[in-house]
């Protein structure tokens, strides 16, 4: 019999789909992994094109070339200049579209994928995120700062070369808002942070676990969104991801790429987004607040039932999920670890 379960975090409930459930191999993407170049002419992210990417705003490097760029992205949703000026006749209201869009070019190599970079790789591409999202969230127009990565075209990416963005909004969300009321309101009612609750249950029952770490966990929602939908929690209570110190910074770049490499292996390489979840810095003492990744594999589609619902439907169990990516093997020569 089909199942609704509870999401305590978003508040969304799912329904769990038994009868029309797949078994997780069937989620395995058909098409073959596509050959790219290691360097492509027209690319502007390829070294030596970076004069089609102007206005660098962070860059690590070795000593001989560029490891991590972040350019300001050439199409970008927000204008950086000018205020935030609100204006409101009757219930029409709007504000200037100010704030800050970039772009960060994830490595030289125009062939690879977050998945198979070496660990140290996505440590800088952890740490070129990390200081533009401190640096960001020093504009005074910000109230919002997001973190993603659309990865394949089914994730809405248009450029082939790794890489992830960095959005700084004028205004906060309301997704975000009510992660937070839902949030605070476990705390006043239960004297403990929801997110923390959430992991300890996931750790005791390990059912739903896909890998884990001394700093992070990776694992299936028990009400999971949508197929092979993933969280990553810190083991540490904390709030707001800027406030992260070098030291947690390695743990996270090797549990994210080893989460990444088992979706690669584990469903031939599916296209999904990843973002980052946390409290804005105008407030990063917000207790009842847990920052996370959360990935998203676009393995279906919203239909008319979802749309006119606001209610998801999961083909694929939770349990089964997290255990197929859980028991995918990484290569040898690409584990990196």
């Amino acid at each position: 019999m089909p199942e609704i379960r509870l999401n305590p975090i978003t508040g969304d409930w799912v329904i769990i789909a038994t009868e029309r459930a797949r078994r997780p191999e069937e989620f395995v993407k058909k098409e073959e992994k596509k050959t790219l170049p290691a360097y492509s002419p027209e690319c502007p992210f390829c070294p030596g094109n970076e004069e089609k990417t102007p206005g660098e705003t962070f860059r690590i490097h070795d000593g001989t070339s560029w490891q991590v760029r972040v350019v300001p992205n050439k199409f970008a949703a927000l204008s950086r200049d000018g205020e935030p000026d609100h204006k409101a006749v009757g219930l029409r209201k709007s504000l200037n579209g100010v704030g800050v869009h970039e772009v960060i070019v994830e490595t030289p190599q125009h062939h690879m994928t977050t998945a198979l970079l070496p660990p140290d790789q996505v440590r800088r591409i952890l740490q070129a995120s990390l200081d533009r999202y401190r640096t960001i969230y020093q504009d005074p127009r910000v109230q919002q700062v997001i973190l993603f990565k659309n990865h394949g075209e089914g994730a809405g990416t248009s450029l082939e070369h790794p890489h992830s963005q960095i959005v700084g909004t004028p205004v906060i969300s309301s997704e975000i808002r009510l992660r937070f009321d839902r949030a605070l309101r476990y705390m006043d009612e239960m004297g403990e942070c929801l997110f923390c609750r959430v992991l300890t249950d996931e750790l005791e029952e390990e059912t739903r676990i896909v890998a884990q770490n001394s700093g992070y966990v990776a694992f299936v929602p028990y009400a999971a969104l949508s197929p092979f939908h993933l969280w990553i929690f810190p083991r540490r209570h904390r709030s707001f991801f800027g406030g992260l110190e070098d030291l947690e910074l390695e743990p996270l770049a090797e549990l994210l790429r080893l989460t990444l490499a088992k979706l690669y292996y584990g469903l031939n390489n599916p296209d999904y987004n990843y973002v980052v979840r946390s409290v804005p810095a105008v407030d990063p003492k917000r207790e009842y607040f847990h920052w996370y990744m959360s990935i998203v594999p676009r393995l279906s589609k919203a239909a008319g039932f979802e749309l006119g619902s606001g209610m998801f439907i999961n083909t694929a169990l939770p349990e089964q999920s997290a255990r197929l990516l859980r028991e995918t093997q990484i290569p040898a020569q690409e584990s990196g670890f």
